[in-house]
């Protein structure tokens, strides 16, 4: 079994690295922080996002985000209220020169489901964005479906090896619906309860374009502890 999970993630990233040849390949380095409140049912969202268009010095996006969530079960069925700050450096044409400074302010609203199939680990994250643009204000819809895999254990223990995967689908709620879709795929490792980091390409494609991205994200969800 372990085997035929490493030639699956072997094809996606051969898969993926085949895209890249494409056009330009960029990075984005990631932190995603989930603090329990301990013995509550809160918790802290917060991250940062070094989103870049090459491999790293060439900034695309710096992303802030934080929110308050409230799990509805224990450990599960999370609902989140979220800001976002978003300092873009983007190229305002295909040339990749001149570029401009676009600040976002983004309000969100999320809902996160978790369910395990036997030894996959599924996600379902709902979110709602109101995003505050220089002069102009556009809301969307983001359905994010994701899924990890522990490879040599049975369960994302400690020095558990898994595969991860996601694929997110983004919707405007006027003009042209579709904005963009991400999909996802990677390796990751547990270094320790609640604690774990995985590597991989994900493929953005927009209307006119697609870009790809390798992605190095660290996922932090250490409970808070105020004794």
């Amino acid at each position: 079994m372990i085997k035929k999970m490493f030639s699956i993630a072997g094809a996606m990233a051969l898969g993926s690295i085949t895209y890249a040849q494409e056009d330009k390949l960029g990075a984005w380095y990631s932190y995603f922080g989930s603090q329990q409140l301990k013995k509550t049912n809160w918790n802290w969202h917060n991250e940062v996002q070094y989103r870049n268009f090459n491999k790293i010095g060439d900034l695309e996006q710096l992303l802030l985000r934080t929110g308050i969530g409230y799990n509805l079960t224990p450990g599960n069925n999370n609902l989140l209220l979220g800001y976002g700050f978003i300092h873009g450096r983007p190229y305002p044409n295909p040339d990749m020169e001149d570029k401009v400074t676009v600040n976002e302010h983004r309000l969100f609203q999320q809902f996160i489901t978790r369910q395990s199939i036997s030894r996959v680990n599924v996600q379902h994250r709902y979110r709602f964005e109101q995003r505050f643009l220089p002069d102009n204000f556009k809301l969307r819809f983001r359905y994010l479906l994701g899924a990890t895999v522990p490879l040599n254990k049975t369960a994302m223990d400690a020095r558990a090896f898994y595969l991860t995967g996601y694929n997110e689908l983004f919707i405007h709620t006027n003009g042209t619906l579709f904005d963009r879709n991400r999909s996802f795929a990677g390796i990751g490792y547990v270094i320790k309860k609640d604690l774990r980091f995985d590597v991989g390409f994900m493929r953005q494609m927009l209307a006119q374009r697609s870009r790809n991205q390798v992605m190095v994200s660290l996922y932090n969800n250490l409970p808070i502890n105020f004794n």
